[in-house]
């Protein structure tokens, strides 16, 4: 798999830099949330736990996939702005019984 970071912008009223990112992923199945989370960490040089994957869509029959995430300066920053489907998704929180 193959990560190319297509716009990424500084957003200071949120302290978070947001990445538009294509994975080509040709002969393999699409990525998970953990392995663009480590291609992502690997090109920006932050910590995994800083990033949060919003979304990621993969159209039938392509080998490509875009996505939007969100890279946080600290963790309390991600774990106070973003809602708790996303933290449990990216897994920050355990889910509540």
């Amino acid at each position: 798999m193959r990560i190319e970071i297509v716009s990424r912008t500084e957003n200071k009223l949120l302290g978070r830099i947001e990445v538009k990112y294509i994975a080509t992923h040709i002969k393999e199945k699409a990525p998970s949330r953990e392995d663009v989370k480590a291609q992502l960490s690997a090109n920006l040089q932050v910590p995994k736990e800083l990033i949060i994957i919003d979304h990621s869509n993969t159209e039938f029959g392509r080998s490509v996939t875009e996505g939007y995430a969100k890279v946080y300066k600290t963790k309390e920053a991600a774990m106070k702005l973003e809602p708790d489907y996303l933290l449990l998704r990216n897994g920050l929180i355990e889910k509540k019984e």
